[in-house]
């Protein structure tokens, strides 16, 4: 998602003069690096669903290595829930700025919606039938639109009744994503941004107290195995817990010296998410089509195929953000979204 506000002033819908927009809200560079460092813990859990090109592999695939072990503990639902919960954020971030700008803001938000959609179905058809990218715009439709007209209380309330219910009883995966979409929605509205530079204290306990609880549901998923019930729910909950983690950690660290090699790393793929994704499904499928056999491919090889995806789009990331205001994809994403052309490239 786009988190900044919009420079250009002028109308949206329809024609009509509209005032002058309020000054733009700058970046938060923590959003950035934390979508940029989910970015990459996703593509280490995709490269081989990618590259397996018959679609994905199955989720109740049973790793055969420690090291495939230590991997499908750090990784496996442990990203995708960051991405959802930071999406979430953006829509209503979106919500304010449309809200501000536009005469029929829910229209913008529809827009972006069937615009992300358009590019999600595109992938799921053409490159990757393990796309999230529509699954994410459908249930933006059905969950996150609808939310725009509920009290922020309301949808707080939601969030957590969803989220619960899913680890419960659904088992997680898919069924999270709508209670982490009004979980970032509602701290969003809550003003939590806000306050995302301060209150390290808070920060630091929240880390401690999802890492401790993360420790037993980990090994309640090691010891009960699929498809007890056990298991059911302690894996996507160890996920939870380890995302809520990774987020308190990074954004711990964000205040301290690694601060500036942090976001030097993750801030670039994190402005350009959706481009990443996309192209990420392409460089995979390329590799795999060189090295073949890829059901075979050791963890090693795993992380080699990641490392070098996220070398050459960090690179990619760098030189284009020099020139241009955002990504080729998010750049189009924004136009079809406020039905009005942004500037792309930088003034020299």
């Amino acid at each position: 998602m786009s988190w900044n506000g919009l420079r250009d002033v002028g109308t949206i819908d329809g024609g009509r003069p509209r005032p002058a927009a309020p000054q733009a809200r700058k970046r938060v560079v923590a959003l950035d690096v934390l979508r940029g460092f989910a970015l990459c813990g996703i593509l280490l859990a995709n490269v081989k669903p990618i590259a397996h090109r018959g679609g994905e592999l199955g989720t109740e695939q049973v790793p055969e290595t420690t090291a495939a072990w230590v991997l499908h503990l750090l990784v496996d639902q442990r990203f995708f829930p960051i991405f959802s919960l930071l999406f979430g954020v953006g829509f209503s971030l979106l919500l304010e700025s449309a809200q501000a700008r536009a005469r029929q803001p829910r229209v913008v938000l529809l827009r972006r919606l069937l615009a992300l959609l358009a590019v999600g179905l595109v992938h799921f058809l053409v490159l990757w039938k393990g796309d999230i990218l529509a699954v994410y715009a459908t249930l933006g439709l059905l969950v996150l639109l609808p939310s725009t007209w509920l009290p922020r209380r309301v949808v707080a309330i939601a969030a957590g009744v969803l989220i619960v219910l899913s680890v419960g009883l659904l088992g997680g995966w898919y069924s999270v994503v709508p209670g982490l979409f009004l979980l970032g929605s509602a701290l969003a509205r809550y003003g939590v941004l806000k306050r995302i530079d301060s209150g390290p204290r808070t920060t630091a306990v929240l880390g401690l107290i999802f890492a401790l609880a993360a420790v037993p549901t980990t090994v309640i998923q090691l010891r009960a195995g699929s498809p007890a019930a056990a298991f059911r729910i302690a894996y996507p909950a160890a996920g939870l817990l380890t995302a809520g983690a990774y987020v308190c950690g990074m954004l711990l660290l964000l205040r301290t010296r690694l601060a500036g090699p942090l976001t030097a790393v993750f801030r670039p793929l994190g402005r350009m998410a959706l481009t990443n994704y996309l192209t990420a499904t392409m460089l995979v499928l390329a590799i795999s089509g060189v090295v073949g056999d890829s059901d075979r491919w050791p963890v090693g090889g795993v992380v080699a195929v990641a490392a070098a995806v996220l070398l050459v789009q960090w690179m990619w990331s760098v030189v284009w953000l020099r020139r241009c205001h955002q990504g080729p994809v998010e750049w189009l994403w924004r136009w079809v979204t406020w039905w009005q052309r942004p500037p792309l490239r930088r003034p020299r």
